[in-house]
């Protein structure tokens, strides 16, 4: 590779902390040279283990700077994704935390939508709100629907609030009052009195998070923001402190759900937009493969060690959703978690990862997950203290892993507890432990197919006419069986897939999304109202596109629209341009062609209506190429090794050849079943395939084998 000098590139860098491990890249930008770190996540200190990364790639990259004789680059930008939000709701380890609303909405947590998410469940529980009710604070307020005041504020409703708070002793406050969507005066003078008279307790408002209709939904956003906020805010300035340490003006970015970055002071202040920022990273990192290798129907697979997700994205674009659910009480069923109002990458969990523990049911069957063994104590074989049965216990024991070789040799896996863990699940179900294992190997496997021909189905796809990326620690061991299940002919695995988040934090650009409701008729729309309101937020957007330092911007207009008296929306988007009629006509246009896509006819005679208009800027984002920064790229094929491995069409052990996977020059093609690894991933091709390697590093693999 001709790269640029060291001393000409930046170095970036990105650290994801993911359940069980945390990886982080370097890259130096513009030449795209890269360094892998991975480490086990420290759930008692996340940061200690980002330091550790850190410090791993900086010592990466100067030892290479120092072989080629140049100066070592010194650190310009650290991007971070994190669980941290998603484990603290789940935990319920947040802040404690108070609401006001309006006087009569104080309930609205416990109603929700009054819908069982399943209806057969006698003992069936709800999710717990995150706000108990006596630290939900009413206030005589009140707005209708068009945002005219139909109730005053004043001063001595609002002394009583706040020294009700005070007395409460909250570290953080929500504000969501009815309404609030389409005139946001009353939250801003609340957020005002609270923030001047209680100080030292941070404040979240509804209308700056989720300016939407919905108040369930728009007040359990705010009250979630709210409740993990002090903690995030603390985190991130501990993490700021430690990469000062490091290097002084640093710059800080987060990876937010939606798939771009924003300033880690926009990520303190509205943290739970952080959601699910290391699964939108996986994607993005998907994608910029995809787009290297000329793909457009991609099923983004991301299995880690903790979950497994999968995004359908066509047109090298990722589909984003504005709503989701979050810590629900069952695992897969819609309804049963906390409703956020947040841009999110469309992700669908349709999996357990590694570290997910295998048990039998009351019935005597195998069930796998959601209970994780995390980083502490991990899988029986990380020899930790686990004593449960995992799935990478079962990827070990059916040869998959090299418990030798597990991160490049620096940790080694026990095959003996392994073997122990699986022998007594074994026991419980009857079977022989490599029936166990195979068990659940196929069982997860199985789920993940079926999730994700489910999702690509009520996309309006057939899953052959896509290929498949693949990312996450565990994602390359698992990602051809899934395909092979699907029907889905092509599988590619990008470089350093084991750190595919981090590569998709780096690929991503900066972004901001505001939004705001006000249900109109299309034929009734205030042009100049709408013009002035897009001001203002493209206004506020590019300031904080400004402390990312995003340079220039690409500006989207988006709507939810429906046609009259219905009661889902559909999300459609135009580039920005002078608003006025000709963008009415714009945005129906686009909504009866995805109208018509979905539902295969318009509605005669059916009134179009604009429910929330959103505005996205963005920095552009051309792809990115990544190359390895040293020098494990062989310029011919090295032997090989081999190991048994369990073959799932013969349902027997075999010995097949086993490469190091960057030992393959880019053009060779090899021939499945066979195993390629690298430090933080495996490769399992247990089927008749052609492996190909790309000229970008990719690895392709054509499926020849499927019944």
């Amino acid at each position: 590779m001709n790269a640029q000098p060291f001393s000409d590139n930046i170095l970036r860098v990105a650290v994801d902390i993911g359940g069980t491990f945390t990886d982080g890249v370097a890259t130096l930008s513009p030449s795209g040279q890269i360094w892998v770190a991975k480490s086990p996540t420290t759930p008692s200190d996340p940061g200690e283990a980002v330091s550790t990364v850190i410090a791993d790639l900086l010592r990466q990259v100067g030892q290479s700077a120092d072989e080629v004789g140049e100066r070592r680059p010194e650190l310009g930008e650290v991007v971070h994704g994190t669980t941290l939000i998603t484990n603290t709701l789940i935990e319920r380890k947040g802040a404690r935390t108070g609401l006001v609303t309006t006087r009569g909405m104080r309930d609205a947590l416990d109603i929700g939508r009054e819908w069982r998410y399943d209806i057969y469940d006698l003992d069936i529980e709800m999710p717990r709100p995150l706000v108990e009710s006596d630290l939900r604070f009413e206030i005589d307020e009140r707005k209708d629907a068009r945002g005219e005041t139909l109730i005053a504020l004043d001063e001595a409703k609002l002394d009583a609030v706040v020294d009700a708070v005070r007395a409460a002793k909250v570290e953080s406050v929500a504000v969501s009052l009815l309404h609030s969507y389409v005139s946001t005066d009353h939250e801003k003078r609340i957020e005002e009195r609270l923030k001047r008279d209680l100080p030292g307790v941070m404040v979240s408002v509804s209308s700056d998070l989720a300016r939407e209709i919905k108040e369930f939904e728009r007040t359990s956003t705010v009250v979630a923001n709210a409740y993990v906020k002090p903690i995030v805010a603390d985190y991130l300035h501990q993490l700021g402190s430690r990469i000062a340490k490091i290097r002084e003006g640093v710059p800080l970015r987060v990876m937010v759900s939606s798939g771009g970055f924003s300033s880690a002071e926009s990520g303190a202040e509205s943290p739970i937009l952080l959601l699910e920022s290391g699964p939108a990273a996986g994607v993005l990192s998907a994608l910029n493969t995809a787009r290297q290798n000329g793909l457009d129907h991609v099923l983004a697979f991301d299995m880690g060690g903790t979950t497994a997700k999968a995004c359908v994205a066509v047109g090298g674009e990722p589909p984003i959703s504005h709503s989701f659910e979050c810590a629900r009480v069952e695992r897969f069923k819609r309804g049963s978690g906390l409703p956020i109002l947040i841009p999110s990458i469309d992700l669908i969990e349709i999996g357990a990862g590694g570290g997910s523990i295998a048990h039998c049911n009351a019935l005597g069957l195998m069930n796998i997950g959601p209970q994780s063994s995390g980083s502490v104590p991990g899988p029986a074989c990380y020899n930790r203290g686990g004593s449960d049965a995992t799935v990478t216990d079962a990827d070990l024991l059916l040869g998959y892993l090299d418990p030798d070789r597990f991160l490049g040799g620096e940790m080694k896996l026990d095959v003996d507890a392994a073997e122990k863990a699986m022998k007594r699940l074994a026991d419980e179900l009857n079977v022989a432990t490599v029936d166990a294992a195979w068990g659940i190997y196929n069982i997860v496997n199985e789920n993940m197919a079926s999730a994700a021909r489910i999702h690509i189905a009520e996309n309006g796809y057939d899953p052959r006419d896509f290929a498949m990326v693949a990312t996450g620690g565990a994602g390359p061991v698992h990602a051809v069986e899934v395909a092979r299940k699907l029907r889905i002919p092509r599988v590619l695995i990008p470089i350093a897939a084991g750190a595919g988040s981090c590569l998709g934090m780096l690929a991503a650009p900066a972004r901001s999304d505001r939004a705001w409701s006000n249900p109109q008729l299309l034929k009734d729309v205030d042009w100049k109202e709408v013009a002035g309101n897009y001001a203002a937020l493209r206004e506020q957007s590019q300031i904080e596109l400004d402390l990312a330092g995003a340079g220039d911007v690409e500006w989207m207009i988006g709507a939810e629209m429906r046609y009259y008296g219905q009661g889902a929306e559909l999300s459609v988007s135009i580039p920005f341009g002078d608003i006025g009629p000709k963008t009415g006509e714009a945005l129906l246009a686009a909504f009866e062609a995805q109208y018509e896509k979905l539902y295969g006819r318009l509605v005669p005679n059916a009134v179009p209506q604009v429910t929330t208009w959103r505005l996205v800027g963005r920095a552009p984002s051309d792809g990115h190429h990544f190359a390895w920064g040293d020098k494990r790229v062989a310029a011919h094929v090295s032997a090989a090794r081999s190991r048994k491995i369990f073959l799932p069409l013969m349902k027997t052990y075999a010995e097949v050849p086993v490469f190091d996977r960057y030992s393959v020059p880019p053009g060779q093609t090899l021939q499945g079943p066979l195993i390629l690894e690298e430090r933080e991933s495996t490769i399992v091709v247990a089927v008749r395939s052609d492996v190909t390697i790309l000229p970008d590093l990719s690895v392709s693999i054509a499926l020849r084998e499927f019944d």
